[in-house]
């Protein structure tokens, strides 16, 4: 009984299967724009930030930093932002904690979408396959028919089985490509930002060492 639905159902052969194969690549390509509207909006302009940052850096003051900073978008403005409020409120290890705070809120929002990308590009090579078995399966059911447009039948159902297989390796490719890209980019990101952080958290330890009497920068 079991055998039969099972052969039953591979014998709907392997078009739902690429209808499936069709809605992942849609569903990859709709993730990796939304991911690529990300990037762009939470972008910051590097030559603004490196010129609100180095006189800081240099000995200046917290709040013409704050000022710049609140005047940018981006994940380092946000982060850079963050600590030096935390600073002027408390010294070097509220802004440390503050920024790995915002960080660690950043990185979430970084890799939102990438787990589905991930997983397509893993598991489409798999479905394609699955599709090619089924089709496979249903070309042989119909050789066993012993009719005289069996063979003919069979080469076609064939050739149409395999197909299956090819565009799960046209799904899998570019889904594998943008996850390892984005993954690098959010790496880059991260990493960037991170040693900003370090910077900024320095910079407020020797403000304190030498102005102990001074909360922040």
């Amino acid at each position: 009984m079991l055998q039969t639905q099972l052969l039953s159902f591979a014998l709907i052969g392997a078009e739902w299967v690429l209808w499936l194969l069709v809605a992942l690549s849609v569903v990859c390509v709709a993730v990796a724009a939304e991911r690529f509207i990300y990037s762009a909006l939470n972008r910051t302009p590097q030559a603004d930030l490196h010129g609100a940052l180095q006189p800081f850096l240099a000995g200046g003051e917290a709040s013409p930093l704050i000022e710049k900073l609140a005047g940018m978008k981006g994940i380092e403005a946000r982060v850079l932002e963050a600590g030096a409020r935390a600073a002027q409120e408390g010294g070097a290890e509220p802004a440390e904690a503050a920024m790995a705070g915002v960080i660690a809120m950043e990185k979430l929002g970084l890799e939102r979408g990438l787990l589905i990308i991930g997983t397509v590009g893993a598991n489409a090579p798999f479905i394609g396959l699955f599709g090619t078995v089924l089709g496979i399966i249903r070309a042989f059911n119909d050789l066993s028919l012993e009719t005289a447009e069996a063979a003919g039948a069979v080469m076609s159902g064939i050739s149409e089985a395999l197909v299956a297989t090819a565009i799960g390796l046209m799904v899998a490719i570019p889904a594998v490509v943008l996850y390892n890209w984005f993954g690098g980019r959010n790496k880059a990101v991260l990493a960037r930002v991170e040693s900003l952080a370090q910077l900024m958290v320095a910079r407020f330890m020797i403000a304190r060492a030498h102005h102990p009497e001074r909360t922040g920068g």
